[in-house]
C-alpha cells in the first residue's frame, strides 16, 4: 500500500529526529523493503550527531564491513564538543543553584526583572545564556531529548522574545516533549507555539505559512496520543481558518486525519458539514476521504463499503492512526447504519447485515444500539427480519442539547488556559 503512504510528504514538514519514529514503524509493515529503510535511516543519521546509533545502523547494512573512519573522527569530534559545551553549562547551572538566585527564580516570573539580577550581581550575560541554548541542542542532536529540554526550556524562560535563539528553543523543546512521550507538555508547548506564531508581527505571511504548517504536522503526534487531541485536530484544523488555510495551500494530505478525527468524534455531527465542504474544494484523495463523500455526498452504500474495506489497509499502515482502527471501524459502521436507516422506512436485517459484514444475530444488536446512540425513531421487527423506521427527524429540544452539551467544557478548558497564561506571565 505504499500508495497511500504519506510518509515522504510529512518529513518534509518534520525535524530529522521526529522522522525516524516513523521509519520505524514501516519497518514493522511489509509496504517497503527492509534495506531501503535501513539505507533511508542512515543517511537522515549522517545529519545529527547520534554517531553511536550510525555506527549500530551501518553494521546493519553492512555486517562484514567496518564503519567509515569518518565516524569514529566525527564520534571523537562529538565528545570533544560536548565535554566543552558541557563545562560552560555547568557554570550557569551552578549560579541558578546558589540559594539568592533560586529565590529570585521563584519569587519573580517576569524575565526580565531576574535578568537584571543576574547581570547586576553576577555578571551575567547573553553569551553564557547561549551557552546554554547550546548545550541543548547539542543534546538534542545527540538523542539526550530530556537533558535537552531542561536546557531549551531554561533559555526560552529567560531570553527576550526577541533573541537570536528564541523561536528555535520553542521548537526543540516541542520536539524533546514529543520524543520523550510527555504528551501533555507537548500539548503545553504546541499551544504556547501556536500563539506566537500568530503573535510574530515580524514574519512575512509566506513565513508564518510555513511556520503553521510545520506546527499541523509536529502536533499530529500530540493530537493523536493526547486524551483530548483528537477533538483539538477538529477545533484547529477545521474551524480555525488560518491553519485550514495552511493545510488547503501546504498541505492538503492533511486531510486523512481531519477526516478520521471527525469519523470517531463524538461531536460527528457538527463537523461533518464543514469536513464536507472542504473535501468537495481539494482534489487530495484516499480511501477516508472518500469513505465519507461516498456517504454524505453520494450516497453511494456499495462504494463505501468497499472504500471501508481499503480504510482498514490505509489505518494499519498510518503511523499516526494506526492506533483508531477499531474505533474508526466501529464509528463507520455506526454512520452506514444511520444514514441507511434515516432514508429508508423499512430494512431488512438481513441486508443490513451484508452492508456491515455481519452475522443477522449481531446486526440486530448493532441496530437496537445504533438507535439508541442516534436518537432514531425505529422500532425492530424480529419476528419478520425488518427495521422498521418511524419519524426520522431529530427533535427540536434534542438538537439543542447536541449543540450546548459541549459548552461547559470548552468553558472550562478555556478558563484553565488562561488561568496558566496568567500563572507563567504570558
Amino acid at each position: 500500500m505504499a500508495k497511500y503512504d504519506l510518509t515522504n510528504v510529512l518529513s518534509k514538514n518534520m525535524d530529522l529526529h521526529l522522522v525516524f519514529p516513523l521509519l520505524e514503524f514501516l519497518s514493522t509493515r511489509d509496504i517497503y523493503r527492509m534495506e531501503s529503510l535501513t539505507e533511508s535511516k542512515y543517511q537522515l543519521l549522517q545529519n545529527t550527531n547520534m554517531v553511536d546509533f550510525t555506527i549500530d545502523v551501518f553494521h546493519s547494512l553492512h555486517p562484514d564491513k567496518e564503519p567509515p573512519e569518518a565516524l569514529h573522527e566525527k564520534r571523537n569530534e562529538v565528545v570533544r564538543q560536548l565535554t566543552c559545551l558541557q563545562e560552560k553549562s555547568n557554570q550557569v547551572i551552578e549560579l541558578f543553584a546558589r540559594k539568592d538566585v533560586s529565590e529570585m527564580v521563584d519569587k519573580h516570573r517576569d524575565s526580565q526583572q531576574l535578568w537584571d539580577y543576574l547581570t547586576e550581581h553576577y555578571q551575567f550575560d547573553r553569551e553564557k545564556l547561549d551557552d546554554v541554548f547550546h548545550y541543548g541542542k547539542f543534546m538534542y542532536d545527540v538523542g539526550n531529548y530530556a537533558i535537552a529540554s531542561t536546557n531549551l526550556d531554561f533559555y526560552r524562560n529567560l531570553a527576550p522574545a526577541d533573541s537570536q535563539f528564541y523561536s528555535s528553543a520553542q521548537w526543540g523543546k516541542l520536539a524533546s516533549e514529543i520524543l520523550q512521550q510527555n504528551w501533555e507538555e507537548a500539548m503545553e508547548e504546541l499551544e504556547r507555539l501556536k500563539d506566537n506564531i500568530s503573535a510574530a508581527l515580524h514574519l512575512s505571511y509566506s513565513e508564518i505559512l510555513v511556520q503553521r504548517a510545520w506546527l499541523i504536522h509536529w502536533g499530529l503526534f500530540v493530537y493523536f496520543n493526547h486524551p483530548q487531541g483528537r477533538d483539538s485536530i477538529i477545533d484547529v484544523f477545521l474551524y480555525q481558518k488560518p491553519y485550514l488555510n495552511a493545510i488547503q495551500t501546504m498541505c492538503p494530505h492533511i486531510l486523512r486525519y481531519i477526516t478520521t478525527a471527525v469519523v470517531i468524534s463524538k461531536r460527528r455531527r457538527d463537523g461533518i458539514k464543514e469536513l464536507i465542504k472542504v473535501l468537495q474544494q481539494e482534489s487530495y484523495k484516499d480511501p477516508i476521504t472518500e469513505f465519507v463523500e461516498s456517504l454524505y455526498v453520494n450516497f453511494d452504500f456499495d462504494e463505501a463499503q468497499a472504500k471501508l474495506k481499503e480504510c482498514k489497509t490505509v489505518i494499519e499502515n498510518d503511523f499516526f492512526i494506526v492506533g483508531c482502527l477499531d474505533e474508526f471501524t466501529e464509528n463507520a459502521r455506526l454512520i452506514i447504519s444511520e444514514i441507511f436507516c434515516r432514508i429508508h422506512q423499512r430494512i431488512e436485517i438481513d441486508m443490513l447485515a451484508d452492508n456491515l459484514n455481519m452475522e443477522p444475530a449481531e446486526a440486530e444488536k448493532w441496530v437496537v444500539n445504533m438507535i439508541r446512540l442516534a436518537h432514531l425513531d425505529a422500532k425492530i421487527d424480529s419476528k419478520n427480519g425488518y427495521v422498521v423506521m418511524g419519524g426520522t427527524s431529530v427533535p427540536v429540544y434534542q438538537k439543542l442539547i447536541d449543540k450546548t452539551k459541549d459548552l461547559h467544557l470548552k468553558a472550562n478548558s478555556c478558563c484553565q488556559k488562561i488561568d496558566k497564561k496568567l500563572t507563567l506571565g504570558i
